[in-house]
């Protein structure tokens, strides 16, 4: 099983990628054959979407739509097709993921999906290209902490209890697994 891990932070080494690498630890530890590519978006030079369309516009085309900008997304987009599991990882800024996140999440939007669902009322929403098995998590990292989640923080320093860390992320891993 070959898992694609995408770090959205401009940081290296810091929270996000550190909550990743112990995701990939839990991955690698399930299965010794599982194979990790790690990629992080600040080292690729990925362009705004123009909102051309054109990948929208190629209802047929499978496992994903052409793009018509030239830039690192063209690898990126076949190591997505390549990976059974991902994880994308992104610390929260101003409330959102950061902005190289919204831009790739932008640029995968329709190359991966095709306007062909309805929910509720709202026609042309998102589809996916092609039926894979592939499965995904999210992880968000924050320095804001919601009253519910300070059972995970001890100390004055506000730390995370790395065993707690550890058996949940491998708990959420062996589920993503299946």
């Amino acid at each position: 099983m070959h898992l694609l891990a995408i770090v959205g932070s401009p940081r290296k080494n810091q929270k996000t990628d550190t909550l990743v690498d112990k995701a990939i630890e839990g991955f690698k530890s399930l299965n010794e054959d599982n194979t990790v590519k790690k990629i992080y978006l600040s080292d690729h030079n990925i362009n705004y979407c123009k909102d051309c369309l054109v990948c929208w516009k190629e209802i047929k085309a499978e496992p994903y739509a052409k793009c018509v900008i030239r830039d690192d997304m063209d690898w990126i987009y076949e190591e997505i097709v390549k990976a059974d599991r991902l994880i994308f990882g992104t610390p929260v800024h101003m409330g959102y993921a950061t902005g190289m996140v919204m831009t790739f999440l932008e640029r995968i939007c329709w190359t991966f999906g095709r306007p062909e669902k309805n929910y509720l009322d709202v026609k042309g929403c998102p589809a996916p290209r092609k039926m894979v098995d592939r499965k995904a998590i999210i992880i968000a990292v924050s320095g804001m902490i919601p009253p519910r989640y300070k059972r995970f923080v001890t100390g004055r320093h506000l730390r995370l209890k790395e065993q707690s860390t550890i058996r949940s992320m491998r708990k959420l891993l062996e589920n993503v697994c299946r």
